[in-house]
């Protein structure tokens, strides 16, 4: 291994280090966090794509324009039943869940 290869810090390794390890509360209540700006940041990706705005996609869906915004920006938590109409009605898609154990 090169000097700077072992300088190298991994994603895991650095949550590790600055978060707790994987159980702890700071480590989960960061992993929620990501997951739900995840939700946001694949919503916003999805609508970018399809070309349509907040405010059309919020058309579509019977919903305000800041309400789509504030699930694209993490500032609201949207329900299963909410993401499903918003993928299907306004984006033309699909919600696959997947549950790890």
């Amino acid at each position: 291994m090169s000097k700077s290869e072992s300088n190298i810090t991994t994603l895991g390794q650095f949550k590790d280090k600055h978060f707790g390890k994987v159980g702890t509360v700071s480590r989960d209540e960061l992993e929620n966090g990501y997951t739900d700006f995840k939700i946001g940041a694949l919503l916003h990706e999805a609508r970018v794509q399809k070309g349509l705005t907040q405010e059309q996609l919020a058309e579509k869906v019977g919903t305000t324009k800041s309400y789509i915004s504030k699930i694209e920006n993490n500032i609201k938590e949207v329900r299963l039943s909410t993401l499903k109409k918003i993928v299907e009605l306004g984006l033309g898609g699909e919600v696959e869940l997947m549950i790890k154990l």
